[in-house]
């Protein structure tokens, strides 16, 4: 048996040809640039901008944990960004030069998360609004690419502030609010001060979660979380009104943006995007009031808004939710479509149907979706409210896909409608872990999370209406493991299958006799283990990150290589002709190895969360990743 190092070598990087996903929780996360021709928002660590016509996408990479903000210049020539990272730890701020989609300059000075990042109107100054562990205002000059000055962001006696606007006609003047707080700043650059005055609300507290101003700088609005508006008047820096009196917003209002025939959009937790106005109404005394009044207009999203932003003008705006959807609306006559979605949870496993790269399946918490590989659209999508969905994997001849639920079930859906073709009801104990289908189609395997293997026999019967029935039987329950199955590999022929678990056993089973023919122990929790094409060595690894080659024959450990410097291999799969093979895991990298030397030669980072499933597509040109925030990322194969 060898042990073999990885040494330091400069690997070559893997190309990401696409990225599916977005962070749909980040408050503003979606912004429309001032050219009116890209979309920029993030995925975990990295920032993508995506072309709205031709969808192409390029990728910015720098951040080294998740984006928590994201804003555009006036002018579009710069993007900042801020990321959130672990307690203790600074957390970085990039400023990126859109044209050239470099790093332009990298601020770091607050702690732990940017909570909010502003523009001055002439691209001059930057200023960057630290989280709850920092509670800090810091003014940068874009010019010297270094800190102006700083500040507390707001006094001993009040809550934490959440959201910053800049004015739009002044580089010396921006807005701080939150959680019972409201201040507009002054900026004194030669004596490097900034100065607060705060806003009095008087009986009215509240929270608020977004601002924007009018283009004359005259009236501030802010949502909160009660689901109500306020209106400040800037000149004398009083709070001036709110409303809606009667029907507040439900769950609070999350996202506002102004238009330029001063009414304005308002985006609401429960998913209500709406445009309301303010109105002068007479008041006693023969006094004039200000009143907010909601309009027709209104449209109800599945989903909490998270993001408004306008393209051009407000012709067209574009509406991100908390499930990661992005809707294109028209403002004409409120008419919208849906441009993009993804997962928004964890993505538990992904399959190609045989012998096609164009298409592929994953599955996570309540749905399995089925893409389009060349142009990353969803083609489908199958529902089971508030179930997750652990394993999927489509039937040899296409007709069928099969998944493995945490509610005992295995469900068949029909690939081209998603419609149910059959259901095995309690199939394991503690939930479908693991599932595989025979190339035959007559048998599907699956495992479970108490540990057991059980192999279905599948018949297709005609009854006397024409119709076609399933009835599924039992054949054998395999009950060696004692912990979670994690992973099921059948090899071609149908004669004999593999099965790796969490107890630190894989067990090679006889499909005909339904015996055990071979077992491999290691101090591990397996992940995942794959044949290679000859069917006489099967690959393994798990949490000791170790990558294992294993003798079918007498079950003896080979070869031993170090999979991954930090957390455990999760995916694996090897290229049809048993040259390479791919491993991904907690250690966010994607790596190809050549099988029989046992080296890496191309490495990918772009994920930022755990990579759960990593898969070689049929035609060998593609890699696709998935990762525990809902992320796809499709790699070109270098081989």
């Amino acid at each position: 048996m060898a042990h073999e190092e990885q040494e330091d070598v400069d690997f070559q990087q893997l190309e990401v040809q696409s990225i599916i996903g977005f962070n749909g929780s980040v408050l503003g996360g979606l912004n429309i640039h001032p050219d009116k021709q890209h979309q920029i928002y993030s995925i975990g660590s990295t920032l993508v901008v995506e072309d709205l016509q031709s969808r192409k996408q390029e990728f910015l990479h720098g951040h080294h944990s998740d984006i928590a903000c994201i804003t555009i210049s006036r002018s579009g020539r710069f993007i900042a960004s801020g990321q959130i990272t672990h307690m203790g730890f600074k957390a970085d701020i990039i400023v990126w030069d859109f044209n050239t989609r470099t790093e332009f300059a990298r601020f770091v000075l607050h702690k732990v998360k940017i909570q909010g990042l502003a523009f001055s109107p002439n691209d001059k100054f930057l200023v960057s609004l630290g989280g709850q562990d920092d509670g800090s205002v810091v003014v940068w000059s874009l010019d010297k690419k270094e800190a102006i000055c700083g500040s507390p962001a707001q006094s001993k006696s009040s809550g934490n502030t959440m959201c910053l606007t800049y004015s739009n006609n002044t580089d010396y003047l921006f807005v701080t609010a939150g959680d019972n707080n409201l201040r507009v700043w002054e900026l004194d650059v030669e004596n490097r001060k900034v100065r607060p005055t705060d806003v009095g609300t008087g009986q009215t507290k509240r929270i608020i979660t977004c601002m924007s101003l009018t283009l004359d700088d005259k009236t501030l609005y802010c949502g909160t979380t009660t689901g109500d508006v306020l209106g400040i008047n800037m000149e004398s820096r009083l709070f001036q009104h709110i409303g809606p009196e009667k029907e507040k917003f439900s769950l609070g209002v999350t996202a506002i943006a102004l238009l330029e025939t001063g009414e304005f959009l308002i985006g609401a937790g429960d998913g209500t995007v709406q445009i309301m106005r303010a109105s002068e109404q007479a008041a006693p005394g023969g006094k004039k009031a200000l009143k907010f009044v909601k309009t027709k207009k209104q449209q109800k999203l599945e989903s909490g808004v998270t993001s408004i932003s306008l393209r051009g003008r407000g012709h067209e705006f574009f509406v991100a939710t908390e499930k990661s959807q992005i809707y294109k609306f028209n403002l004409a006559d409120f008419s919208h479509t849906l441009v993009n979605t993804c997962h928004y949870s964890a993505i538990n496993d992904i399959a190609f149907p045989f012998g096609t790269s164009d298409l592929f399946a994953t599955c996570s918490y309540q749905d399995i979706r089925v893409w389009h590989t060349p142009s990353q659209k969803e083609l489908l999508r199958i529902t089971v409210p508030n179930m997750t969905c652990f394993a999927i994997d489509f039937l040899r001849d296409g007709s069928g896909i099969v998944s493995g639920w945490d509610d005992s079930k295995i469900r068949v859906f029909f690939p081209e409608t998603g419609r149910l073709m059959y259901a095995i009801n309690d199939a394991h104990k503690k939930g479908v872990t693991a599932i595989t289908a025979t190339s035959d189609c007559s048998r599907i395997i699956s495992g479970g999370g108490e540990g057991h293997v059980r192999v279905w026999r599948v018949e297709e019967r005609i009854a006397k209406s024409g119709q076609k029935t399933f009835v599924t039987e039992l054949e054998e329950a395999l009950k060696e493991h004692a912990n979670a199955v994690s992973c099921i590999r059948v090899s071609k022929d149908n004669s004999q299958c593999v099965s790796a678990s969490s107890d630190g056993s894989c067990i090679v089973w006889d499909l005909r006799s339904f015996r055990r023919k071979q077992i491999m122990f290691a101090n591990t929790l397996f992940r995942c283990v794959c044949f290679e094409p000859e069917e006489c060595q099967v690959i393994t690894s798990g949490t000791d990150r170790k990558i294992c080659y294993w003798e079918l024959y007498d079950g003896t450990l080979i070869r031993e290589l170090d999979g991954s410097r930090s957390g455990s291999v999760n995916g694996m799969d090897i290229s049809l002709d048993g040259q390479y093979y791919v491993t991904a895991g907690d250690d966010k990298i994607v790596k190809v190895w050549r099988y029989a030397e046992g080296d890496v030669t191309h490495v990918g980072q772009g994920h930022s969360s755990p990579i759960m499933r990593a898969k070689i597509c049929p035609n060998n040109r593609l890699i696709v990743t998935v990762s525990d925030d809902g992320g796809i990322f499709v790699w070109k194969f270098p081989y």
